[in-house]
């Protein structure tokens, strides 16, 4: 019986050696520990079972995980023995200061995308009920709203397949082209660099990295089954997208009025920012992607203002038209 030795087997083995060694008080011998845990029970020689359980524990150590070795005695003379001691192994109580905890209110707040704020959300609830009653509020950054969208249509599968490790097939359109091309890929991360994400893998037909703008898939993603070339350990996905972007840069400059003390986020990435008088400033804004500057625009509701090009003001009025009809047109 083979044994498998992919990221999730090797994830699941190592969970089970820890429950094991969690679940003793006292040490115990290769021997019952090769019973104990089902991914041991299937290596065909003692040899290989030596090879893999070293490893193992070498891979718990590099993870912090205390595990101790002992000799055992009694019966077993002097061959050692395992264990993890609860003590040394749980977390000790946490405890946030009021500034700590605004902040890190402040970071659940990030993620606006469907898949990712019920996760963030919950999070946020369990961190705040540590400290009740003693200032868990993100009160010392109101008017803050930071975001971190993953507003395409590919996010969620991608980032799922991701996590698992799994192959995935998609369309996608390069730059310059007229008709989208099937991809094939092994994802290895998802990098969000000036609003907008990319997807850093291995191409299984062009059998080499490449790295993919999100916004140029144009189909569903089909899931396949687990990656055959694993993430390097060396790999800087942010250092690579900032190379890959910069022949990927926007070439459509919008112009924007923005209210006084408003739209910050515009006014950091803006090109140029001129007073446009009566408390407003007007900026030029570089953007590759109508609907999703639209999505922003719209966001800030009276604040801010689209002025140019003309797809976009219709884009940003569509949008804020839709939300006054499901007001039921209150105004």
């Amino acid at each position: 019986m083979a044994v498998s030795n992919t990221p999730r087997a090797k994830t699941e083995r190592l969970m089970n050696l820890t429950m094991c060694l969690l679940s003793t008080r006292r040490a115990l011998p290769k021997a019952r520990i090769r019973t104990m845990v089902e991914a041991y029970q299937g290596v065909e020689s003692d040899e290989a079972f030596d090879r893999m359980f070293e490893r193992d524990k070498d891979e718990l150590r590099g993870l912090g995980i205390p595990l101790v070795t002992e000799q055992i005695g009694g019966a077993f003379e002097d061959e050692p023995g395992y264990r993890i001691d609860q003590r040394d192994y749980a977390l000790p109580d946490l405890s946030f200061a009021p500034d700590e905890l605004a902040v890190i209110g402040l970071a659940s707040r990030v993620w606006t995308h469907a898949a990712m704020a019920p996760s963030a959300a919950t999070a946020w609830r369990k961190v705040a009920s540590l400290e009740p009653g003693d200032g868990a509020t993100e009160d010392p950054f109101v008017g803050i709203e930071p975001t971190l969208g993953g507003s395409e249509p590919s996010f969620p599968a991608l980032q799922e397949a991701t996590v698992a490790a799994r192959t995935v097939t998609f369309d996608y359109t390069r730059s310059g082209a007229a008709e989208p091309q099937t991809r094939r890929v092994d994802p290895w991360a998802l990098t969000s660099w000036h609003g907008r994400w990319y997807l850093t893998g291995y191409d299984l037909d062009r059998e080499g990295q490449r790295i993919y703008r999100l916004s140029r898939i144009s189909s569903a993603v089909r899931t396949g089954g687990e990656i055959t070339h694993q993430r390097p350990e060396d790999l800087d996905p942010q250092g690579a997208v900032a190379r890959f972007a910069q022949g990927d840069r926007p070439t459509t400059v919008a112009a924007v009025r923005v209210r006084t003390g408003a739209g910050h986020a515009l006014r950091r990435r803006a090109r140029a920012s001129t007073d446009a008088g009566e408390g407003w400033d007007r900026l030029e804004v570089e953007h590759s992607s109508t609907h999703a500057l639209a999505d922003e625009l719209a966001g800030y509701g009276g604040d801010v203002v689209a002025e140019s090009p003309e797809e976009l003001v219709t884009a940003v009025r569509s949008r804020l038209e839709g939300v006054l009809a499901s007001l039921g047109g209150a105004r």
